[in-house]
Parts: C-alpha cells; sequence; structure tokens
C-alpha cells in the first residue's frame, strides 16, 4: 500500500494549482490547532505570491509557481507553530495604514483604533491647532504615527524604553512621511518626563498623553494564546503583578507635575479601566473622566479631559 505524504510536503509539492494549494495548506494549519485557517492561508498566499485578493481570485486555477515553493512551505511551518501571521508578513494595518512590524513590537489591536479616534475628536473642537502630544510605549508607532499623520500641524514625542522599538517606529514613520515631524525619546515610561522642563516640547508643555503600556497581570500569562505568549514581546505585555504597575507609575508623575496635560487617553485590559479612571479622578485635573468600550462592547480605554 502506497504511503499518502503528509499534508506539509504536499503544501510543498510540484503540479498543484493555486486553489488547491489553498485547500492543502487549509487543511495543514487546522491539523496544527491553528484558528482561522483558511483565512491565514489565504493571508499567506497573498503574501507568498505578492499578489492582492482581486489577482489571487484570477488566478485560481493556474499552477502554483515553483520557484515559490520553498518559501511557501517556510511560511506555513512557521504558521503551524503558531506564530502571528503579522510577524510572518512583516505587516500589520492600523487604522487604514499599512505598518511594518517585527518580534520587538507588539503587533496592533483593532480595539486601539477606538483610542485613537478618540482622542482625535476629542481635541478636534480645540483652539489651538498645533498641539503638543506624548505617545509613551509607542511600540511600533502605530498611535503616534496615525496622529502625527492625520494631524500633520501636531507636534508628536514618541517614546519607549526598547530601542528596537524606537528603531521600528521610525521605520513606519519615514513610510508614512512623518519621521522629520516627529521626536523620539528612549526611556521607562514617563521618568525621561518627571520635570516641567522635560515635559516640553518647542516651549510648549504636552497637551495630550496618550498611552497602551503593558497590562496583563503576570498571572494571566500562561492562559494566553500561544501566538501572544511565545511570540510577542513580554517586556510590552506584562504589566505586574495586576497588570496595572504602568498606570501608576505614570500617574505618580502626572500628580507631580505643575502643568497636567489637558488629556490623558489610556488603553487598558479586562476590569481594569475602573480602577485607573479612579486614580485619575483623585488628581481633581480634569473636568471629566470617561470610559470607552471596545468593539466586544469590553470597558477598554480610559480618557481624562479639561476643558
Amino acid at each position: 500500500m502506497t504511503q499518502q505524504p503528509s499534508l506539509i510536503a504536499a503544501c510543498q509539492s510540484e503540479g498543484h494549482t493555486i486553489f488547491e494549494k489553498l485547500q492543502l495548506a487549509t487543511a495543514f494549519l487546522r491539523d496544527q490547532g491553528v484558528g482561522e485557517a483558511k483565512e491565514n492561508a489565504e493571508l499567506l498566499l497573498l503574501h507568498v505570491l505578492k499578489l492582492e485578493r482581486a489577482q489571487l481570485l484570477l488566478q485560481w486555477q493556474e499552477l502554483f509557481p515553483a520557484n515559490r515553493l520553498e518559501e511557501w512551505g517556510a511560511c506555513l511551518e512557521r504558521k503551524g507553530n503558531g506564530e502571528p501571521i503579522q510577524y510572518i508578513t512583516s505587516e500589520a494595518w492600523f487604522y487604514g495604514r499599512r505598518f511594518a512590524v517585527s518580534p520587538a513590537v507588539l503587533i496592533p489591536r483593532p480595539e486601539t483604533e477606538l483610542l485613537v479616534e478618540a482622542v482625535l475628536e476629542r481635541t478636534s473642537q480645540w483652539a489651538e491647532a498645533s498641539l503638543h502630544v506624548l505617545d509613551v510605549g509607542t511600540g511600533s508607532g502605530a498611535i503616534a504615527v496615525t496622529l502625527q499623520a492625520e494631524r500633520l500641524s501636531w507636534n508628536v514625542i514618541a517614546s519607549d524604553l526598547s530601542h528596537d522599538a524606537l528603531a521600528q517606529a521610525k521605520l513606519n514613520a519615514g513610510q508614512h512621511e512623518v519621521l522629520d515631524k516627529m521626536s523620539w525619546v528612549q526611556g521607562d515610561l514617563l521618568q525621561p518626563f518627571r520635570t516641567a522642563d522635560a515635559l516640553k516640547h518647542n516651549e510648549n508643555i504636552i497637551d495630550v498623553l496618550i498611552s497602551n503600556p503593558p497590562y496583563i497581570p503576570e498571572s494571566d500569562m500562561e492562559g494566553l494564546q500561544r501566538e501572544v505568549k511565545d511570540y510577542e514581546p513580554h517586556l510590552a505585555l506584562v504589566g505586574g503583578k495586576d497588570g496595572l504597575d504602568p498606570y501608576r507609575a505614570m500617574i505618580d508623575t502626572i500628580a507631580e507635575l505643575p502643568n497636567k496635560p489637558r488629556l490623558v487617553a489610556f488603553e487598558l485590559g479586562i476590569h481594569q479601566p475602573a480602577i485607573v479612571a479612579d486614580l485619575l479622578r483623585s488628581l481633581h485635573a480634569w473636568d471629566e473622566v470617561s470610559i470607552i468600550t471596545d468593539y466586544a462592547g469590553i470597558d477598554r480605554h480610559v480618557l481624562a479631559i479639561r476643558s
């Protein structure tokens, strides 16, 4: 009896159409426990074949090019091991823009777009055309670069503890043609900005502080999806025992400042926003402290605003 080839071997063998390769890859990824197997297989096809989806649909019945089989197999094995598709393709989409990502930074999440949207909306009625904005823990630069690209008159500072993350953010700023408009600071949370003089840019106090820092409690790490636990940088994930250490540290620093930001915007994990909202209210520095829910109806963001 002839032994049937393994799924991964079949995925890498010659003589299949592109559509047949999609079917084989879907079966392989599903067998490896990968969720949304077909969607992931299709994204890898687009990446390896350098096609847009409309082009892929037109080429379903064409033979899969032999010179792409090695790369195709390697990508499938990486995805089969649980690696995020964004790290394999080296890109992620955020607020309608393509961002380069690597294992040095977290993958931008759709819910973070809501935080950006809230900041843009809440500042739209402010009289000042040129606001000074600080994004703490910028990672890929998704928040900072988006805000700068959406509001070219703003002055955006992006900070991060990681040198590699700042390099990735600068790469993205360059791709979106805002690199020279932005400022960059390496340091831990608000430590580089502990004095009023340090929290100045072009002689103006920071108007908006925005941050999506590490917020996962230490005890929750083992229960995370393998795509997150095994591949995304733990430095950007874990926020201490209860996940709130970065927020406490930033709020303590804000409390010391004689000139506090007019708007503070934080992203948080589940069950955390109400706690951080109360911490911000205790400073009595803002007229309104509100909580924004994400696409799943989960409390996700906190905004503190001074009119």
